[in-house]
């Protein structure tokens, strides 16, 4: 545990509290100084106060930094593709069957175990059992998704999800003909009703915004190759929206018909495509992984019957 003591001069006064500490202490991001200020860390002459508290010249403030707990978690020397990496990030192509974070019944063998085994400057915002997750993928999802590597890369990146700049585009073999080209799915979800593990197409207040683009990439006899750009990102997001038309993905085992006539391991959904600005320089990025030999497969044996 570390302690820090500043008075507020006349150059920061008139300041809110959190801007005020992050000059004082620019090794500490924002996010942070406004974490460490809502559990009670950050005293003005001994008082607890909000970010938004304006400070004034003279005021003495304390800082308390806790000691970072150890990560409960095991490291696993599991694998990874790795597209891309620097200081800041990490960009993996996930494998199916990969689950992104430890949960009840996935307490090893997830993503997150492989990355504490490859570097040990996760970010710190998701979590213990979340280090570094901006966002995820579901386990039978395969392709890109980044990781953030310190808290600086990760509030900007979750900044860019949360105002939909992202680049997000999937591949996904679905069960019909589309009788459209290309159209877009505008449809708010929420928890379903009585199933509390799944989500559902909802028309009540409680229902948060979704959008979903779609191209046909290739027509089948009874299914059809599709391109799909994501606005938003909730979740099972893809999966709900394109079974609420009618067009489940392949394999789906939640959304999808029960019984399926290819052996897969889970839907045939992959994220071919991430784009994003670098949260620390702010030049574009953007990568690719094509989708994996499943994947590949189920495509040659549609086109063939």
């Amino acid at each position: 545990m570390e302690f820090f003591t500043f008075e507020i001069d006349n150059q920061l006064a008139g300041e809110r509290l959190d801007l005020a500490v992050t000059a004082l202490m620019p090794d500490l991001t924002r996010a942070r100084v406004q974490k460490l200020i809502l559990a009670g860390h950050v005293l003005v002459n001994n008082v607890e106060r909000k970010a938004n508290y304006r400070v004034r010249e003279g005021e003495k403030v304390d800082i308390t930094i806790p000691t970072v707990k150890a990560s409960p978690l095991q490291a696993q020397a599991i694998p990874l593709e790795i597209l891309y990496e620097d200081k800041s990030l990490l960009v993996i192509n996930k494998p199916k069957g990969m689950v992104v974070h430890p949960a009840a019944g996935h307490t090893g063998g997830t993503l997150v175990n492989a990355l504490l085994h490859h570097c040990q400057d996760l970010s710190g915002i998701g979590g213990e059992a979340r280090p570094g997750i901006v966002h995820r993928l579901d386990k039978d999802t395969s392709g890109v998704i980044v990781i953030a590597k310190n808290d600086q890369a990760h509030t900007e990146l979750a900044k860019q999800f949360k105002q939909h700049s992202v680049t997000r585009e999937y591949v996904a073999i679905v069960h019909g003909r589309l009788t459209t080209k290309q159209g877009t799915i505008n449809a708010a979800i929420a928890r379903h009703p009585q199933e509390r593990k799944k989500m559902a197409v909802t028309q009540s207040e409680r229902g948060r915004w979704a959008v979903t683009h779609f191209k046909v990439l290739e027509l089948f006899k009874d299914y059809t190759y599709l391109a799909l750009r994501l606005e938003t990102g909730r979740t099972h997001q893809i999966r709900v929206h394109l079974s609420s038309i009618g067009h489940p993905v392949v394999g789906d085992p939640v959304y999808g018909h029960k019984k399926q006539k290819f052996k897969l391991q889970g839907q045939a959904l992959h994220a071919r495509l991430l784009g994003f600005f670098h949260p620390i320089d702010g030049h574009y990025l953007e990568f690719h992984s094509e989708p994996p030999t499943e994947f590949q497969e189920l495509l040659d044996e549609l086109r063939k019957m």
